[in-house]
């Protein structure tokens, strides 16, 4: 496995090698020894998966306040997404700032997103999966979110904002400036 810091302190793009044949690959995708030793000690608790049929999907921004808040192991297990991670530590010189970062399930690299960001991603086909590990439980109770589109954030979103496919409930999350401290 390959383990490549990115520019906001704390996120880190995954590569696991893969070993193939005419018969096709094997890849390890997690191994909790070469996490541990290579980004942070983190305990994963419950593993989900997403299906967007469209593409233009967005789902997002999303996370969990504390003291339930959740890093992400993220993965795109068929298709194609850009995606997205924002820095809500107060205290970070790089609060507000984001990373995106286009995952395939081709290439099979994986963005671990820690505890502190909010997290969303972009379709850039149809039929796309996600798999991802977490570190907490999913609590609606200290579930959040910010605006997709906050122009704050300035995301390059590969959708236009009139033909996004997303739920209601991202449609009225609110901007950064109205969120008020997250995480300290």
């Amino acid at each position: 496995m390959e383990f490549e810091p990115l520019e906001l302190p704390g996120l880190c793009l995954v590569t696991p090698r893969r070993h193939g044949d005419d018969r096709g690959w094997f890849s390890e995708i997690f191994r909790e020894d070469l996490f541990r030793a290579n980004v942070c000690d983190a305990d994963f608790v419950q593993h989900n998966q997403s299906f967007s049929a469209a593409k233009g999907t967005v789902r997002g921004l999303h996370f969990q306040i504390e003291p339930r808040a959740q890093g992400k192991l993220v993965r795109c297990a068929r298709g194609r997404i850009l995606d997205v991670a924002v820095d809500l530590r107060a205290s970070s010189p790089t609060y507000g700032r984001h990373v995106a970062v286009e995952l395939t399930s081709a290439e099979g690299r994986q963005l671990w997103i820690p505890a502190g960001f909010a997290h969303g991603f972009g379709t850039l086909e149809a039929n796309c999966e996600l798999a991802y590990l977490v570190t907490d439980y999913y609590s609606p109770a200290h579930d959040r979110g910010v605006a997709w589109d906050d122009p704050d954030l300035a995301v390059d979103w590969p959708v236009v904002a009139d033909g996004a496919a997303m739920s209601a409930k991202d449609r009225k999350l609110p901007k950064l400036r109205e969120l008020g401290t997250v995480f300290a």
